[in-house]
């Protein structure tokens, strides 16, 4: 029983997600969501900045999304990148998306349940802009060419 109460948090990803004419989906109306593509105060989060080129910056995200705990990278391409964050204890899942363009990265974080998600989508997303700003590690035991 209590299975089927946890695998009811996850909630199906709604049907707008990806982009659509350059756009990421609008956030709801509800305070779960952010995205650098919102007019809201509330709800509107800077993009993040390209880290050398659109395709260096995508190879980073890729490496910092698959080395987080919890997600699941679920869409990309050249210039998409779609994840899952599911939380610890009760598997909520958050979609998280990235479009990747020539000058920024536009960004969309939401939580798929719930009505509040007291800040969780807008300290994501600094978390991996700050994340995405560090220098890549160097593999350790190597000399350099």
């Amino acid at each position: 029983m209590s299975l089927i109460i946890l695998s009811a948090c996850s909630g199906s990803p709604p049907d707008n997600l990806g982009v659509d004419r350059g756009r990421l989906a609008p956030c709801p109306s509800s305070p779960n969501c952010v995205s650098s593509q919102a007019d809201s105060g509330d709800q509107q989060i800077a993009p993040l900045t390209l880290q050398g080129s659109p395709s260096q910056t995508r190879a980073r995200l890729v490496d910092i999304l698959t080395g987080e705990p919890g997600v699941r990278l679920v869409a990309q391409d050249a210039h998409y990148l779609r994840a899952e964050f599911s939380s610890q204890v009760l598997r909520f899942i958050d979609d998280v998306e990235f479009l990747i363009g020539e000058e920024r990265v536009e960004v969309r974080s939401a939580s798929r349940l719930g009505y509040s998600d007291f800040g969780v989508n807008r300290k994501r997303i600094e978390r991996l802009r700050q994340r995405l700003a560090e220098q890549p590690q160097e593999p350790v035991g190597l000399d350099p060419p």
